[in-house]
C-alpha cells in the first residue's frame, strides 16, 4: 500500500520518464519499484532505517538503495525527488543534498502532506533553484517542481549541526545536534529526570533511541568502563550521536536498528528515553514492542531503566514482561521505570 504522497507521485510519474532519478527521504512503501515503469533507473537514500529495510528485497542494478545522511558517491541525476520531512528543520539540508546530486538544469520534485508544511515550499527553496511550480494537489498532498539554476554550496556537516555545552548531574558534556534531531539546547524534562536518577550500570549496556547521544555521553562520563551500544532508526540521529561521542572523547558502538532487530547480544542493562512517535502519529505499539524486546534481550539480573510520559501505557506491559512494575522516581509529567529481569 502506497502512502498518500507516494500515490500522488506515481500519478505524476511521467515527470521522470526515461530519466535517472534519485529519491531522498522516501517513505515506508514500495514506490521506488513502481517508478521503474517510467524512470530508466532509481537510486534512493533512506533516512529512516525501517523504510530502507522495506525496500531492501527489491534492490537491483537499476534500483540502488542506501541508508544514511549522505550518498556514498558524487553521482548526479536527471531528477531528484524529495519527500518533504516531518521535521521541517531538515528540509534545507535535503534541498542542498538534492542540488549536489542534480545535473545542471536538473529537475527537483518535492512532495508532502498539506499538514506537514509543504504549502510553504515556494518560500523555503534556496535561490540556486528556480521558482517552484505546483504540479498536483491530491490526497491531501502537493507536488512541486523546480529546476537547478546554479551550483549549490558543498555540504559540510559542521554547517548543519549545533554544538553546545550541556550541564548534567554527571558533569558538563558537549552535544552535537544535526538538523531534524530531537535535542534542544537544554535537557528535555524527561531526560533531565532520567539523568537525575541514573543508576549504577555494568557490562554491556544498550541506549535505545539514542538521538543526539545525550544519555550516552552522560552515562559514559559517569561510568567510562561500560561497553555501550547506541541504536536509533534515524540516520541524522546516528550521525549526531557519533559526533557527540567524538566531541567528548568517548567510545560507543553507534549503529542503526529497527527496534532491537539488529542488536546482536544480550545486555546487562538497557536505558532509554524511548520514542513514541511514528512520523506525526503517536503510537503505543512502539512502547509495547520496546518493552517486550528489552525483556528478551536482557540477561538475568539485567536492569531495564527508562523514562516515559505518564500517559503512556507502560505499566501493564512492564508487569507482563518483568513480573512487577517499579517506579523509582516521578514528577507530574514523567515516570522512571526501573526493573530487574528475574
Amino acid at each position: 500500500m502506497l502512502t498518500n504522497a507516494s500515490q500522488v507521485l506515481l500519478r505524476n510519474s511521467d515527470l521522470v520518464k526515461d530519466q535517472s532519478v534519485l529519491v531522498l527521504n522516501y517513505e515506508g512503501d514500495t514506490l521506488l519499484k513502481a517508478l521503474l515503469d517510467s524512470a530508466s533507473s532509481v537510486s534512493a537514500l533512506a533516512l529512516d532505517f525501517h523504510h530502507h529495510l522495506i525496500m531492501q528485497p527489491y534492490a537491483a542494478k537499476n534500483l540502488q538503495l542506501y541508508f544514511g545522511h549522505q550518498l556514498p558517491s558524487q553521482e548526479c541525476f536527471d531528477s531528484v525527488i524529495v519527500y518533504f520531512p516531518k521535521a521541517k528543520a531538515l528540509a534545507p539540508y535535503l534541498f542542498n543534498l538534492a542540488a549536489k546530486h542534480l545535473k545542471p538544469q536538473g529537475q527537483l520534485i518535492v512532495v508532502g502532506e498539506n499538514k506537514g508544511g509543504i504549502k510553504s515550499l515556494p518560500k523555503q527553496l534556496p535561490d540556486y533553484f528556480d521558482k517552484a511550480f505546483k504540479m498536483d494537489n491530491a490526497r491531501h498532498c502537493i507536488v512541486f517542481t523546480s529546476e537547478l539554476n546554479r551550483p549549490a554550496p558543498e555540504i559540510k556537516l559542521q554547517d548543519w549541526y549545533s554544538k553546545y555545552q550541556l550541564q548534567t548531574p554527571q558533569g558538563e558534556i558537549t552535544i552535537c545536534n544535526l538538523v531534524g534531531v530531537f535535542s534542544e539546547k537544554k535537557l528535555d524534562e524527561g531526560t533531565k529526570l532520567l539523568l537525575e536518577n541514573l543508576p549504577k550500570m555494568q557490562g554491556n549496556v544498550l541506549d535505545f533511541g539514542c538521538g543526539a547521544g545525550v544519555i550516552a555521553a552522560a552515562l559514559l562520563t559517569a561510568q567510562p568502563t561500560l561497553k555501550l551500544d547506541c541504536v536509533d532508526i534515524n540516520a541524522m540521529a546516528l550521525a549526531s550521536c557519533k559526533l557527540t561521542m567524538q566531541a567528548n572523547g568517548l567510545n560507543a558502538n553507534v549503529f542503526a536498528s529497527d527496534g532491537m532487530a539488529q542488536t546482536n547480544q544480550h545486555y546487562n542493562g538497557i536505558i532509554s528515553n524511548p520514542p513514541f512517535h511514528d512520523g506525526l502519529t503517536s503510537t503505543t505499539n512502539i512502547a509495547t514492542d520496546f518493552v517486550k524486546a528489552s525483556a528478551a534481550n536482557l540477561v538475568r539480573g539485567g536492569l531495564f531503566h527508562i523514562v516515559a510520559n505518564r500517559h503512556l501505557p507502560y505499566s501493564d506491559c512492564i508487569a507482563e514482561n518483568f513480573g512487577n512494575v517499579n517506579v523509582s522516581a516521578e514528577n507530574n509529567r514523567y515516570k522512571i521505570y526501573s526493573n530487574t529481569k528475574r
